[in-house]
């Protein structure tokens, strides 16, 4: 056992729980993984630790080479292994999750599970796992039973298990039933746990995260990332064991901080969210556009090039200046050949200019948006643009679709309002897709990359590219949310940041990325990118062939859009007041 290793954190307080963190490598021995776990366990109770969460199926590496000897190799939520952790909670006065491969009664039917046994060492929630890792779905069954939030006298636990982690739906559910803090255990070989899904899970949510990851392995294999972290709901990372070690780490943090989701100057997380254009979410995939694209690609499908361009163009000066220049870059876009390009988000507009004059900035925006009309018919260019627009309803931020004839195909009024719009704008109440002649085009705006069901359900109707006008507020929002929309949702992502952003981070295309029999693990799961410059005009060209939207796998049997289980998620939909955090 490594000695732990504890990362900088508030003081304990008389509010504050002692949590920690563990990873391992479990070997063949399960009765010696058993006394690893119970000698974390002691270790965790002489310092104080109320709750330790530990790796993805801690009874046993998974060397098996069928289902049947899977059920042979498994456990039983009366056996030995177990029942060991039980006795050693009971004697410690500890609450612990534990990641244990479940066998049930019928042959061959194997659960992946996480195992929450309470400080008597009573069993208070099975989890079991909804999405797999590819190679577990030659070996196991997928959880289908209702997702839960368990009430302790620690706070209020979510159980969810690494791959349940690279989709939205689980956390997400967890989240909207009043999860505090969310307990995962991994056996991950990816990079991206620790980069983007553990620390977005934990944003988007608004909750505590303690994940807790396999690390290491035999020498001659992809090792297991390690990678475990404690993480505060607004993404500080309060304790990491890093991604080469065994050991663990601690700290103490405040449960209640979860509870209050209204992050200032930005949103509450989940009450911005709008259930009621949700409902397709709960849909049968084969009653939705997305239907034919799911799992691999037709062999016989052509490739579909795009040419796209990263318009990095934003006020500067003054706004007459700032549509000449945007103006320019169409003309010299289309002159290297570009076919499609987006602009950042209100470019023509100074920061807080919208606001202070939405009267103001609708009529400039109706002269610019007939002057960008003109420059794509002139340059036979396709055009995504985020302008102010006026209608009966009041305000909008919206972006208009224009083709290469100067026409309007799409306008797309944003949904999503954070605080400070909802002071001038008006929400839209549709998530088009349009489907054209290049092919199926999706836009979200802004900060609406911060929601997962936004670029979900861009996906679900049919989307092959989501045009995003950016301006980052956060190094996160394009790190890790942008990057997680591409994942969770194999659809091309093309994020057009202001120069004058509060993030310095320049806009970013996310490919999604055919997957390709023989791909190491990590080119696997984390979708490829390019990146601008941030601050200044930049053109950054790229081909994207939209047949790759029309892939979903991850791997040789992961469609991370094709296994969500629609009848698991019905408090996605449910009012927000109605939700236990509403």
């Amino acid at each position: 056992m490594q000695t732990e290793v504890l990362a900088s954190h508030p003081a304990a307080t008389d509010t504050s729980v002692r949590v920690g963190t563990v990873q391992f490598f479990s070997g063949t021995d399960v009765a010696a993984n058993a006394e690893l776990v119970v000698a974390y366990l002691r270790r965790a109770a002489e310092l104080g630790i109320q709750l330790m969460v530990f790796p993805e199926n801690s009874n046993r590496v998974r060397d098996y080479a069928d289902r049947d000897a899977c059920w042979d190799g498994a456990e039983r939520l009366d056996g030995a292994f177990v029942t060991r952790i039980r006795e050693a909670c009971a004697e410690l006065g500890i609450h612990a999750v534990v990641g244990v491969d479940l066998a049930e009664e019928v042959k061959p039917t194997v659960r992946i599970a996480s195992v929450l046994i309470g400080s008597d060492g009573e069993i208070l929630h099975v989890h079991h796992k909804t999405v797999f890792w590819d190679y577990e779905y030659t070996l196991f069954v997928a959880g289908e039973k209702e997702l839960e939030v368990v009430d302790t006298e620690l706070g209020r636990l979510g159980l969810l298990m690494c791959a349940d982690g690279i989709v939205p739906d689980v956390p997400r559910v967890l989240g909207i039933k009043g999860a505090q803090i969310f307990c995962n255990s991994l056996n991950s070989r990816g990079p991206d746990e620790v980069r983007v899904h553990v620390p977005l899970r934990t944003l988007e949510n608004h909750v505590w995260h303690i994940s807790s990851n396999t690390v290491g392995g035999p020498a001659d294999g992809w090792p297991w990332m390690g990678g475990s972290q404690i993480v505060h709901p607004r993404g500080e990372i309060y304790a990491g064991a890093g991604e080469e070690h065994e050991g663990m780490v601690w700290a103490d943090i405040e449960v209640a901080v979860a509870d209050d989701t209204d992050v200032p100057g930005f949103a509450d997380v989940l009450g911005w969210r709008r259930p009621d254009l949700y409902g397709d979410l709960l849909t049968p995939h084969a009653d939705l556009p997305v239907a034919p694209l799911l799992g691999p690609v037709d062999p016989e499908m052509p490739a579909k090039p795009l040419d796209v361009v990263t318009l990095q163009v934003s006020w500067f000066h003054n706004q007459d200046w700032t549509v000449t220049r945007a103006l320019g870059q169409i003309a010299h876009a289309a002159a290297q050949g570009a076919k499609f390009g987006v602009l950042p988000e209100l470019f023509c507009f100074a920061p807080g200019e919208v606001a202070a004059d939405p009267a103001a900035a609708a009529d400039y925006s109706e002269k610019v948006l007939a002057q960008l009309r003109a420059a794509c018919a002139e340059n036979d260019f396709w055009l995504v643009a985020n302008l102010v627009e006026r209608t009966d309803a009041g305000f909008h931020s919206a972006a208009w679709l224009i083709d290469g004839s100067g026409e309007v195909r799409l306008t797309y009024r944003k949904t999503h309002l954070d605080t400070a719009e909802a002071a001038w704008a008006t929400a839209g109440d549709e998530l088009p897709v349009a489907q054209t002649e290049i092919g199926a085009i999706g836009i979200m705006i802004g900060n609406e990359v911060w929601l997962p069901e936004v670029s979900r359900l861009l996906t679900l109707r049919g989307a092959e590219l989501i045009a995003h006008p950016a301006n980052w507020d956060r190094r996160e929002a394009a790190e890790c949310a942008a990057t997680e929309r591409t994942e969770e949702n194999r659809v091309h992502l093309l994020s057009v940041n202001r120069l004058d952003s509060p993030a310095p981070i320049g806009s970013q295309i996310v490919r999604a990325d055919l997957f390709i029999p023989g791909q190491p693990v990590a080119l696997m799961r984390y979708p490829s990118a390019q990146w601008t410059r941030h601050g200044f005009e930049e053109q950054l060209f790229a081909t994207l062939d939209l047949r790759e939207s029309h892939n979903k796998m991850m791997g040789h049997h992961l469609d991370p859009v094709g296994t969500r289980q629609p009848g698991l998620y019905a408090d996605l939909v449910k009012p927000v007041e109605e939700t236990a955090r509403g």
